[in-house]
């Protein structure tokens, strides 16, 4: 029996430490062995990482693709994995991708699946799962009564936690097919990312309609500038064409945590706030002061943003 915690692609995501850290949990409670699956260039790094979370083997593909293969190799790649461990829980680190490959391979396999977790325990037969709901201002706790259940784990609700002692990694190569299988999609031009993510900075300054306007939106790049970080946005913004979807904050944007979220003339929906609770601080200016972001706000300005901005721009400058 065994927990299994499923990565691919070029290089450790953000986030897999805290996955781990909740597998490892899982485990440890179920008696099972611990176990990642790492496809691609990124299983070169997963053994010093694998020992720091009690990874007790790491599995690898021969002549997995780091990124190349596209999502219908990777559903049928890990349905084959399954079939021959048959794990007790697989878990993803939740990212717009995972989510697909996580409810496509319970899909595949006729089990449970469940988004947004960040708890687990056994109970029964199955698993007691935790998760956020409603852009995260509600839990909801499902009874997964199941041999096997796939989960998409939130990690920016979650601390990482390196195990005690490190563990020795046993890794083992799997043999398996799914990568022969042909992609029924193909993708014929990508976005341009910018070699920063916002999923990585430590200093996010975000806006909202409250700006009034496209052109009013500059000060928060100027805003974003001054104080070394990067700008964002909520997702009516985007609707309205003043930023681009690469920049949105927000539970069908980027999921963020910053040491410091400046959020301007942003009303704190539950949608947006699913991408920016975890902020270390969060400083919010509105000039309503019955707005939900002061709720989750550690420091709050009630007042015109257009008249507040420049002046704090000016100090940040000076």
């Amino acid at each position: 029996m065994a927990v299994v915690l499923c990565s691919w692609g070029d290089a450790i995501d953000g986030g897999t430490e805290e996955a781990l850290t909740l597998a490892r949990k899982l485990a440890a409670a179920t008696g099972a062995q611990l176990r990642w699956l790492v496809l691609g260039g990124a299983a070169a790094a997963a053994v010093e990482v694998g020992a720091r979370y009690g990874v007790d083997r790491l599995d690898t593909v021969p002549g997995a693709g780091a990124s190349a293969a596209g999502p219908d190799a990777l559903v049928a790649t890990l349905a084959d994995y399954c079939g021959q461990t048959a794990p007790r829980a697989v878990l993803f680190n939740q990212g717009a991708e995972s989510r697909v490959i996580a409810a496509r391979l319970a899909g595949r396999l006729g089990v449970p699946v469940v988004a947004n977790v960040f708890d687990v325990e056994p109970a029964g037969g199955g698993q007691q799962v935790t998760a956020t709901a409603f852009g995260g201002d509600t839990h909801a706790v499902y009874q997964v009564d199941a041999p096997l259940a796939v989960l998409s784990v939130s990690t920016t609700a979650i601390v990482a936690a390196p195990a005690t002692a490190p563990s020795t990694v046993a890794q083992h190569s799997v043999a398996l097919t799914g990568a022969a299988v042909a992609e029924r999609f193909a993708v014929t031009a990508s976005p341009q990312v910018a070699e920063a993510r916002l999923e990585d900075a430590q200093i996010i300054v975000s806006g909202g309609r409250g700006l009034g306007s496209k052109q009013n939106f500059e000060l928060v790049k100027d805003m974003a500038a001054a104080l070394g970080g990067m700008w964002g946005g909520s997702r009516a913004i985007v609707d309205d064409g003043w930023i681009d979807s690469s920049h949105q904050v927000g539970l069908t944007g980027k999921i963020t945590r910053p040491a410091l979220y400046v959020a301007i003339g942003i009303s704190g929906a539950s949608q947006h706030m699913a991408g920016c609770s975890a902020a270390k601080t969060i400083i919010a200016i509105n000039k309503d002061a019955d707005a939900s972001i002061f709720r989750y706000a550690h420091y709050g300005v009630v007042g015109d943003c257009l008249e507040i901005l420049p002046e704090l721009i000016k100090a940040a400058k000076a």
